[in-house]
This record gives C-alpha cells, structure tokens and sequence, in this order.
C-alpha cells in the first residue's frame, strides 16, 4: 500500500510541473516517490503496476482535455468521449511501466543515478514513434536559466536527464545508500560553465501574425464564407498598413479555421493573391489541399509579394483522432477536422525562399517532434512559423502546453518562432525561448512581430537526436550489467552486501 501511495504521490507531483499548475520547481523531485517504490519492490510485475498506475493517473491529470475534445467535437457522446479517454490514458501508461520495470532493478546498483536517467530519456523519446507525444519531462525548465544552457546541445532530453538525475539521488539519499552514490550529480556543477542562452535582442525584420477567432462549430454556407474571407482580410490590411510603422516583410494566417481551399477556390485565392499585392509581402497561410488521389491535406501555403503561389507544405505527422482514425477505432469514433475522410501525410520537410533568406513553417501538434522541427533549420530555414488552431482545447490548459513545447523548439534551434494560431496562443518566441509578445486568446487581433533571420546552427540542429542514442546506449549497458550477478564488491558498492559477522 505504501508503495502505491508513492507511485501516486509521484504522479501527482508530475502533473504539478505543468500547466495548469505550472509548479516547475517540483520537476527535479517529481519521479522521487516512484523511484523509491520501485528499490522497495521486488517483483517485477508490481514494479510494472506500480510504474502503470503512475502513467495513468499523469495523463489522466495532464491530458484532461483530451476527453472535452473527443466529447464536443470528436462526433462522440461523453460517454464514449470518456471511455476513449480512459483508454488513451491505460495505453499512454505503458510507457511508465516499461520504464518501472528496469528501473527497479537499476536503483539497486552504485551506478544508479546515471543509468535511470538514461532509461527514462530512452523511454520518453518513444512516444511519439508509438502513438501520440505531448509534454517531456524537460518541458518544464523552459524558464529556468541554468538547465535551459542544455537545450542546444542535448535537446530537451538533456533537461530531462538531469530532472531525473536529481530525482534519482534523492531517492538513494532517502534509502540511506552510501553517499558516494551521489557523487555522479558533480557534473551539474558545470552547467553555469555552459554558454548562456542569447540575451533578448530587438527584431530588425517584421511579420505580422493574424489571430482570426473563428468559431469550431460555424456551419459554413458560401455567404458565411466569403464574409469570414473579408473580415479576416480587412483585418489583416488594417494590421499591415499602420502609419508610421515598417510594412510587414510577411504576414502568417493561422492553421486552417476554416473551409479555405487556396487551390480549388477561385475566389478564395483571388483574395490572397489581392491581399499580397496590396501589401507587398509573402503570405503564408494554413489552407486544405488535396492528393491527386482527392484526399485531403493540411497544408502551409506560402504566397508571393506579387501575387502568385510559391511553395505548399502538407502536414507530415498527423493527429490521432484529430486529423485520422486509427484502426481499429474507426469503427466506433469520429475524427475531430470536419473534412470528409482522413487526412493524407504529407511527405517531406519544405524549406521556402523569401527573398534572400530561407523560412520553415510546421503545423501545429508537429510541435511535440524534436527531431522532426529540427530537419526545417538543418535544411536552412533561418526562422521557423507554427500554424496552429488550438481552438479544439477550448478553455483548457492545453493551449499553455502547447505554447511550452514550441518554446522548447525555439531554444534547441536558436531560432525565432513565429506563431499564428485561430484563437490563441498567438506568440513572438525568441531564440531562447522567451515569449516576446503574444495576443490574449479569443480575441480577433494582429501581433505585429520583430524577429531576426539566423543562419549559425546549434549543436543539436547538427546532430539532432546524439543524446538519445547515448542514453539508449547507457541503459542497455546498465541493464546488462545488473543482469550480471553481483560480484562482493559490487554489493558492497551498491550498499546492498550483507553486514560483516561478529566474532
């Protein structure tokens, strides 16, 4: 019973680190509770029950909004909505058992703090490949100075390690293991040796970032339609031609809060080719294309200054249940997009040339992805633009989350992120992650948005995913090695040999 409250107990505090909440200072200490449990028990599948009751009751506590948006525009009644979401949570909390499992019987060894870590960083780096990513561990440093130096280096799996690592050690101290266990945390004394993260700097070039607030639910007729088109044009012409200010190099419409056909609507794309000729600058805007097979794409078309379309990137990684149904739940639930059919992948990273410079633009939940975000820069883009529609969220921390995790983006680059989105969070990221200026949500508005382009690469954007690796490296090795069995002196280095007898 003990053990479970502590598997709990961490959870909880793991739901803290984030927002809503947004308790970051737990994040070192938050896995604590569990890693204690998990030296306490023996058993293997109590290990793993322990580790899977902690996922479920964190994503359960994180991802609450997951059922609201299956509820009120996913097609499903709240009683399949809810059910939907138990279950996303009882599979999500795999990942904590796997990741219980060995860790139980790595808590046991001198090289503990290190070996964890590692495991934790190899297992967190799987979600997205098995289904559905959102916030890493390391997400909540993005406002502390000294683990944020890790982020153009080792990603945000280098916060994670070292949360972890910290979690780790105090576990071993609360099980009383000798202290030169701890002595693995030495080389967090080198973190304020790291470069700095850049210092906030003005913007010499301009975008302007439109935040339409168009309803989720708006039943579209063509007269509604060529309204909203005006609206949000006229608004966009308003933020662009303010007296006395720097015309906008490029203006960003958010991912597609509506029926927008940029290709297949002749009127639509009038607009925007008008639009871009009146202010003399690039436009990028989120629209719906299609395969030549008719399904469709959410794509990021970018328009020229004269007019005429330029490049289209289609959405790579899609949303499960947002964009497509996964078999085999297509047979009992709806996706959320309102388009008929499932949304088609796009195939490839687009990189756009905007005058002399190189621009990337992702799609919205494209966020949670390191190493997708990270092929934009490598290919040359020397500032990064997130479409996004988080009105699905409603009222939800979701959209907080969301924010964070573009953030994070930003700093592994060391590049600008300019982000539209239909009702919020639309936001001015700088290279170190810092917000720069956002509109408040639910409202119609402009952000009129100073950035840089930056063409020098950081360490991660080289070598992208290195740190991963090594951390699947070192827990197989740590693995291995506690398979081993235990020399005497390895027991006595793990605290774990038995008292010497008393004559």
């Amino acid at each position: 019973m003990l053990n479970l409250l502590l598997a709990i107990f961490s959870a909880a505090l793991l739901v803290l680190c984030f927002p809503r909440f947004n308790l970051v200072w737990l994040a070192p200490v938050a896995l604590t509770p569990l890693l204690v449990a998990l030296a306490r028990e023996r058993r293997p599948w109590r290990r793993f029950a322990l580790g899977w009751i902690t996922g479920v009751v964190y994503w359960c506590g994180v991802c609450y909004w997951v059922e609201i948006v299956l509820a009120v525009h996913g097609d499903m009644g709240k009683p399949l909505a809810l059910a939907m979401f138990v279950l996303f949570c009882v599979a999500k909390a795999l990942h904590m058992g796997v990741f219980a499992l060995l860790a139980g019987i790595l808590m046991r060894r001198w090289w503990a703090v290190p070996a964890v870590a590692a495991w934790w960083v190899t297992v967190e780096a799987t979600h997205g490949s098995l289904g559905f990513a959102w916030l890493a561990l390391g997400n909540a440093g993005v406002d502390m100075g000294l683990p944020m130096r890790l982020a153009p280096y080792a990603g945000v799996y280098g916060l994670s390690f070292v949360f972890v690592t910290m979690s780790v050690a105090l576990a071993l101290a609360i099980l009383r293991r000798p202290r030169r266990q701890l002595a693995w945390l030495a080389p967090l004394a080198l973190l304020p040796l790291m470069p700095a993260m850049p210092p906030p700097i003005p913007g010499h070039d301009a975008a302007l970032l439109v935040q339409s607030d168009i309803s989720e639910t708006q039943d579209w007729t063509p007269e509604i339609l060529v309204q909203t088109v005006r609206d949000q044009a006229a608004l966009t012409l308003r933020g662009a031609l303010q007296p006395g200010r720097q015309l906008p190099s490029i203006i960003v419409w958010p991912e597609v809060p509506a029926p927008y056909y940029y290709e297949q609507d002749a009127g639509f794309r009038n607009y925007i080719n008008n639009l871009a000729r009146m202010t003399q600058a690039y436009i990028l805007l989120g629209t719906v294309a299609h395969t030549p097979h008719g399904a469709p794409l959410n794509s990021a078309q970018l328009v020229s200054p004269t007019g005429s379309p330029l490049t289209r990137y289609d959405k790579v990684n899609l949303v499960p249940f947002g964009e497509f149904v996964p078999w085999p739940f297509n047979y009992v639930a709806g996706k959320v997009s309102s388009e008929v059919g499932d949304f088609a992948a796009g195939r490839q990273v687009v990189v756009s040339q905007v005058g002399k410079h190189q621009i990337g633009a992702f799609i919205c939940y494209e966020s949670v992805f390191p190493g997708f975000v990270r092929k934009f820069v490598a290919g040359g883009a020397e500032v990064l633009f997130n479409l996004s529609n988080d009105g699905w969220f409603g009222q939800s921390a979701a959209r907080l989350q969301h924010l964070n995790i573009v953030r994070m983006r930003a700093a592994e680059n060391r590049r600008w992120i300019l982000r539209s989105t239909n009702d919020g969070i639309t936001a001015v990221i700088d290279p170190a992650g810092r917000i720069r200026g956002n509109l408040p949500p639910n409202t119609r508005a402009t952000e009129y948005a100073g950035f840089n382009y930056i063409s020098a690469e950081t360490f991660y954007t080289r070598f992208g995913g290195w740190f991963t690796l090594l951390c699947a490296v070192l827990a197989t090795l740590g693995a291995v090695a506690s398979a081993l069995p235990p020399t005497a002196n390895s027991a006595e280095a793990d605290g774990s040999a038995p008292p010497a007898a008393v004559p």
